[in-house]
């Protein structure tokens, strides 16, 4: 099906490079300044050449990273949904990835959840919770051992919606489509993201990685796809510049 003028005015294809840079940026950021260039894109597209981690589990946790409700990179996005794709991804691999991505936000509740209960008994304001909800879904996650005592201050705040949480991502961690490691591995790059930097979630999501037989190369790999990611602000801000210069012209000067 061939684009309308509208559709590729508002998603313009570009040629892009395996990576996080955006070629068009890099280019204008090579003529101003080639050496730092070439020696930011070396270390950019180190784990895209290594060979440690598949290409589409490469540009599956590039997804993650720049998808997570703590970031909401629209280009990064689709620059890494198209690199997951050139690399054999799924409709159905890519769209659990972005699940994960959205469902980061819980990490409100595990923050807030056991202030509001200290600061509620300072205050000597007992909360109200109807603790005799049926939870089938949190009772079967605590059976199976898949309970993370950390959700334990909102579950006794709101068990019902609490229930509700879990049924919504369950199915994602369990599911067939994406491998229980490579489960372990994203939720190391939401977590560890420099948009997130969540202590207590990356040491669960490393320890649980080791333990489904990660090694130290392929989570280092991970936490490194974070780091570059750091060029967004390069694909960002270049061609800014660049518009800005040419805007006026006595402004472009080195």
């Amino acid at each position: 099906m061939k684009k309308s003028k509208a559709a590729a005015k508002a998603f313009p294809m570009r040629k892009q490079s395996a990576g996080p840079f955006d070629d068009a940026a890099f280019a204008r950021l090579h003529e101003w300044d080639p050496a730092w260039a070439d020696a930011c894109r070396k270390m950019a597209t180190n784990p895209w050449t290594n060979g440690i981690l598949p290409r589409k589990t490469i540009e599956l946790i590039s997804i993650a990273v720049n998808a997570a409700c703590t970031n909401l990179n629209q280009e990064g996005t689709r620059q890494h949904i198209r690199g997951a794709l050139d690399a054999g991804a799924t409709r159905e691999e890519i769209l659990t990835v972005l699940k994960t991505a959205s469902l980061l936000a819980i990490h409100t509740c595990s923050l807030g959840a056991p202030i509001l209960l200290e600061e509620a008994k300072d205050a000597g304001v007992e909360p109200r919770s109807n603790n005799k909800v049926p939870t089938p879904v949190c009772d079967k996650t605590r059976a199976v051992g898949q309970w993370n005592t950390a959700w334990d201050p909102f579950f006794n705040l709101d068990p019902l919606w609490t229930e509700q949480f879990i049924t919504t991502g369950l199915p994602i961690f369990t599911g067939a489509l994406i491998p229980p490691k490579l489960a372990e591995l994203l939720s190391i790059a939401l977590d560890a993201s420099y948009t997130h930097m969540y202590a207590p979630g990356t040491r669960r999501h490393i320890r649980a990685a080791l333990k489904l037989g990660a090694t130290t190369e392929e989570i280092m790999e991970v936490l490194k796809l974070c780091v570059v990611q750091g060029v967004q602000a390069l694909n960002l801000g270049v061609p800014i510049l660049d518009e800005e210069l040419n805007r006026d012209s006595s402004r472009n000067v080195a």
